[in-house]
């Protein structure tokens, strides 16, 4: 319950009266201005983005290498690397991935890289299984990508999505003590999106 200042008394005090707002200055908004921007301008930034032309393939083929690269320590581990290290080596590019794909039209690599996240996010420690699913989702973005398959990939996009999803759920059950203390697969409670 939420009381009226002046109805609020501590011991024997007298209310002490209205509180006084003050508004600190907005220095960025002075810099910038007032109001929010004209169609002409967002219709300008809207062509630029749909007539934006460049290839995202080879910034993507980098970001898998670098998480084959991950995939590879992680199956070798050099002594006492822990295992945060080495989810960490597959976790960077797959955010990278996520970031970009949807900007530059392949908003299936995007949604698999999330997938991806969620599953190196609920782990403790890369197994020899958990490698075996790194390299599926690699090897799935890396078909996307020379597939050249833009947008959501429809219906068998989805489906393809969704073997992953499925694979990381069987990996959970079979592994429950693997987990990092995230809770996001655990059976009843939410799926992946």
């Amino acid at each position: 319950m939420i009381a009226n200042n002046r109805n609020v008394t501590n011991s024997n005090q007298k209310p002490r009266g209205k509180a006084e707002f003050i508004k600190p200055l907005n220095i960025l908004k002075s810099k910038v201005g007032y109001g929010g921007l004209n169609d002409a301008i967002l219709d300008k930034a809207q062509a630029v983005l749909e007539n934006y032309s460049v290839d995202f393939r080879p910034m993507a083929e980098l970001y898998l290498a670098t998480m084959l690269r991950g995939i590879e320590r992680a199956r070798k581990p050099a002594a006492g690397e822990d295992g945060e290290s080495l989810i960490l080596g597959m976790l960077y590019p797959a955010m990278q991935l996520k970031a970009n794909g949807g900007m530059f039209r392949y908003q299936l690599v995007t949604r698999v890289a999330v997938q991806l996240i969620q599953f190196l996010e609920a782990l403790a420690v890369p197994d020899q299984d958990v490698i075996e699913i790194v390299l599926a989702f690699h090897v799935t973005m890396q078909t996307i990508l020379k597939g050249r398959i833009t947008g959501s990939g429809g219906k068998h996009g989805e489906d393809l999505r969704q073997a992953l999803v499925a694979a990381c759920l069987r990996y959970f059950e079979h592994h429950p003590d693997n987990r990092s203390g995230l809770t996001g697969w655990e059976a009843g409670e939410r799926r992946p999106a």
